[in-house]
């Protein structure tokens, strides 16, 4: 594939506190440590530092997590590596979207691997692992249920609740049935398996374990140890919110809108089938949606026995990650850094690392198909993220013989009425206003000529109006980005080593669209 790339505000795509980031504006830098530049990461090499002790626990639990899997040696190698302080991580976190869900899933991961590979590059006397962090205790089941394949809306059913990486994947038997052909990948994943977790670290260690990516579930007992003291604090003394209000009012100051929105208290009580909001009513903390209820003694008693119970919410996540992870970067879509830019105040008050926000790579796959299309109508990388209508245009005013325009024809009346108007200020000066209407008609009959001129341009050239609309449907499906829409399989299927092309193609320090052209 021919790689092309475009500014990310060339797209219309973006909103503009992620285009402002990107361009490194002045209003955005108290909300962040350091841009993700790769000479940047010298000094976060410099100051991250993570205790031996949390190290060490966060060796174990990765190595009971992989358990009797089959591990590739890049990832045994990576997690050994993790105990010693010259190694660090570049992590990003993602639901566990039934088949690997849209593909931007895809994209992320192949940015924090190629971004470990080019910081090894750069900085050769410490090692870098990715990460991928799962949110396996996310309990929002319907974002993660569906996939569209070839055209079609796959969805799994299940009447399952709570934490989404505990459910049991079994039941998606029924969706593996109704696929085009046999994936053997996912059909070990989901049948041999216990929990979705299990089930998804399976397949992404199928897929990129041989770069030594880890896969981490952070819905673990001494993990969350590791972070009671600030479940504690948060629960009782309700700290990040206050933080989180007025760094979000400082954005919102600045012209920026708020992407992600705190509560009183930021985390969940969380156990087998249930993740539901705590609040405090009085002297009490209940669970929401249940009859649980607990005094403060007992709240404080449950914190230091079972800290799993406890679980962040998107305000706390980040803060939880950087706790048990010697992270240097996390890589995100422009919403998470829009997020992770509420959050500073709370790193912080809590004298936590704060890491650098890795953009992750946006793409658009141009398939052999629609390549041609393209090639045909002699549409750029750049072409590509203009609207229909704008296409259509540029080509007729290229290709039309007609010139449905009539910019010449209207410049010849404006001149006609121009004189006119002239002569009637020699005779009237009160016609003026007449003449001037008359002249805003003559216009008008222009335009609605035109009109009809370029229709029937368009019915001239009635195949290179369909190609156009053919390509804005197949690289922009229901109007949104491919990445956003389609599930990899659309391309893995087909094209066994569209993972490696990945892998080769995407600079993870090249912050514009990546547009891959299947030459």
């Amino acid at each position: 594939m021919k790689l092309e790339t475009v500014n990310f505000d060339e797209t219309e795509c973006f909103a503009p506190i992620f285009l402002d980031y990107i361009n490194q504006q002045d209003a955005l830098k108290p909300f962040y440590n350091a841009f993700p530049s790769i000479e940047n990461f010298d000094e976060l090499i410099k100051t991250r530092r993570l205790s031996d002790d949390h190290r060490a626990i966060l060796v174990h639990v990765l190595n009971r997590q992989y358990g009797a899997l089959d591990n590739h040696e890049a990832v045994d190698f990576n997690i050994h590596s993790l105990g010693n302080d010259k190694t660090f991580t570049v992590t990003t976190g993602h639901q566990l979207n039934i088949f690997t869900g849209p593909l931007y899933f895809i994209y992320k991961i192949v940015t924090v691997i190629n971004a470990c590979k080019a910081l090894k590059a750069k900085y050769p006397d410490y090692h870098f692992v990715p990460v991928y962090w799962m949110a396996s205790e996310d309990h929002d089941l319907e974002e993660i249920s569906h996939f569209h394949l070839f055209g079609k809306d796959y969805k799994w059913e299940t009447d399952q609740k709570g934490p989404v990486g505990r459910m049991k994947p079994h039941s998606l038997n029924s969706v593996i049935d109704q696929l085009p052909e046999e994936v053997p990948l996912f059909e070990q994943a989901y049948l041999d398996h216990d929990t979705l977790a299990d089930a998804v670290r399976y397949y992404v260690n199928e897929l990129f374990g041989d770069q030594g990516l880890v896969v981490l579930d952070a819905d673990n007992p001494k993990l969350k140890r590791l972070f009671s003291s600030v479940i504690e604090r948060e629960i009782f003394e309700n700290t990040s919110n206050g933080l989180v209000e007025q760094k979000s009012q400082e954005l919102d100051a600045a012209g920026y809108k708020n992407q992600a929105f705190s509560r009183e208290i930021n985390f969940f009580y969380m156990e087998k089938g249930l993740r539901e909001r705590i609040v405090k009513e009085g002297d009490q903390f209940k669970v929401l949606n249940t009859d649980k209820v607990f005094s403060a003694a007992e709240m404080e008693a449950l914190i230091k026995t079972n800290p799993e119970c406890f679980s962040p919410n998107v305000i706390m996540r980040p803060l939880y990650q950087e706790t048990i992870l010697p992270n240097l970067a996390y890589c995100g879509g422009p919403a998470e850094v829009a997020y992770w830019l509420q959050l500073k105040g709370v790193f912080d008050h809590y004298k936590t690392f704060f890491p650098a926000l890795l953009p992750r790579v946006f793409s658009m796959i141009v398939n052999k198909a629609n390549e041609k299309k393209v090639e045909k109508l002699n549409l750029t990388s750049k072409d590509i993220f203009k609207s229909a209508h704008v296409l259509k245009e540029e080509y007729l005013k290229k290709h039309g013989e007609n010139g449905f325009g009539l910019e010449e024809e209207r410049a010849e009346l404006a001149k006609v009425f121009e004189k006119i108007k002239s002569k009637a200020e020699t005779i009237d000066g009160s016609l003026t206003g007449f003449i001037g209407a008359e002249g805003a008609k003559g216009f008008k009959s222009l335009d609605n000529i035109s009109k009809r001129l370029k229709k029937a341009e368009e019915n001239n050239n009635e195949t290179a109006m369909s190609q156009i609309d053919n390509i804005k449907d197949k690289l922009f499906p229901n109007g949104g980005l491919q990445e956003r829409h389609d599930n990899f399989l659309n391309f893995y299927l087909n094209h066994p080593e569209f993972i490696q092309e990945l892998l080769e193609k995407f600079d993870a320090f090249d912050f514009r669209f990546h547009v891959l052209h299947d030459a």
